[in-house]
């Protein structure tokens, strides 16, 4: 059974900092990532970390994100620095298998806001 542990969300100020990470097990993953949906927005991809060690942010994020992974404890992270309004929305990990199934996280809530 496979299962996405989410935790690090929560309220903080323009400019602060939030570590989020991914607890996945359950199955071999090849890549996780994670995502972001703003109300009334698209869920879009925010970083992406392959089994090879191949990083990709959206340009939004790049050079205030930065996605790890720990394979030996088979959980992804996503630091988050300088966080500003526009960063408020549900995040959500994604782990793909081997067979190139994707599962999902169950979302976290990140509020940006003075």
């Amino acid at each position: 059974q496979v299962q996405l542990v989410e935790s690090g969300g929560g309220l903080v100020q323009p400019g602060g900092s939030l570590r989020l990470s991914c607890a996945a097990s359950g199955s071999i993953f090849t890549a996780m990532d994670w995502y972001r949906q703003a109300p009334g927005k698209e869920r879009e991809l925010v970083a992406g970390i392959t089994s090879s060690g191949r990083l990709n942010y959206t340009d939004s994020v790049k050079g205030r994100f930065t996605i790890s992974r720990d394979r030996a404890k088979n959980t992804v992270n996503l630091q988050m620095n300088n966080l500003k309004p526009e960063d408020t929305a549900v995040y959500y990990c994604n782990a793909r298998t081997i067979t190139g199934i994707g599962y999902w996280g169950q979302g976290t809530q990140v509020t940006v806001s003075s």
